[in-house]
């Protein structure tokens, strides 16, 4: 283990991002084959996660919310791929292979469902950055569900953090399903291509995604031309006691 390269690799982060954790490629055995992390970099040892919050009054705002919380999804992408691959380099200076893993796009599809490289989301829990909550989203313990994430992984043996085993919603609540416009939570299991299909929205949808052969392109459409997409609902995370209380970081 590298114990030194973590301390290192840690008190840069702490400086950029809200939160990190790390997390050993062995804690990933459950992963689909074809978005595990030793597709992304060779001999991979090691994912460090780490993520950067959305301010809490984006989702208080009066009347401004949706573009606030657009605006700031798609500064925290390009921020977090930024931090990413100085991190890559500065790893790969102390002789160790590193990979960004985007925290947006490109993206995998099947069929019409994206996929991350990896997923974030199981990531972070796996590096103890969070835990899944009932809204199928990571839950931080200051910062809710308002992180926005992304990941290096590399070559390197780096001591793992312990993941979180608290449930993170209060008892009883279901404040994100009762709040749901499109009804993604039938039976309490989440269903993301109803929720993506209500949220997500691009005006170049309508224009480049007409026909069969239109969506036999849709992974370099969305990876291109419709990256930049638009936020048409934010109840889940307006409704969640857990995005309410936000201080320092961690």
């Amino acid at each position: 283990m590298n114990e030194d390269l973590k301390s290192h690799i840690g008190s840069w982060l702490r400086e950029r991002v809200d939160a990190f954790g790390f997390a050993p490629v062995e804690r990933f055995e459950q992963a689909p084959e074809e978005h595990h992390p030793s597709l992304v970099c060779r001999d991979a040892a090691s994912v460090i996660v780490y993520g950067v919050t959305v301010p809490q009054a984006v989702l208080e705002s009066p009347g401004y919310g949706l573009h606030l919380l657009q605006r700031s999804y798609h500064t925290a992408y390009p921020y977090l791929d930024q931090v990413g691959l100085l991190l890559a380099n500065r790893i790969e200076a102390e002789g160790f292979p590193a990979a960004v893993v985007p925290s947006y796009a490109p993206m995998v599809f099947h069929g019409v469902e994206p996929w991350g490289l990896i997923s974030l989301k199981h990531a972070a829990a796996l590096a103890g950055v969070g835990a899944f909550g009932r809204s199928e989203q990571v839950y931080h313990p200051t910062f809710g569900s308002l992180l926005r994430l992304g990941a290096v992984i590399t070559s390197a043996t780096l001591p793992g953090d312990a993941p979180m085993e608290e449930e993170p919603c209060p008892p009883g609540c279901g404040a994100c399903q009762e709040a749901c416009p499109p009804g993604a939570f039938p039976g309490g299991d989440f269903q993301k291509m109803v929720c993506l299909g209500h949220t997500i929205k691009h005006g170049i949808y309508k224009l480049a995604l007409n026909s069969a052969e239109d969506f036999q392109h849709i992974e370099r459409i969305i990876n291109t031309t419709g990256y930049n997409y638009w936020i048409d609902c934010d109840e889940c995370l307006k409704a969640c006691p857990l995005n309410r209380s936000k201080t320092g970081k961690a």
